[in-house]
């Protein structure tokens, strides 16, 4: 059998280790895509237009 992808010590074995994984991979993918397609979108959460006081000199530290 001539090795196309894999080439190594374990002969044809390389290839079904090669491409197993690369079908254990795929499969991970698309239920990962297909869990993430069923969930639905929360927006974000609404933060004030300006900072606060006690934020803003939480934020900034004086100079020496």
């Amino acid at each position: 059998m001539v090795s196309l992808l894999a080439h190594g010590a374990l002969g044809a074995f390389d290839e079904l280790i090669f491409v197993g994984v690369a079908v254990i991979f795929l499969v991970m993918m698309g239920i990962s895509w297909i869990r993430s397609r069923s969930t639905p979108v929360q927006p974000p959460e609404a933060t004030p237009a300006t900072p606060t006081e006690s934020a803003a000199d939480d934020a900034h530290f004086p100079l020496e």
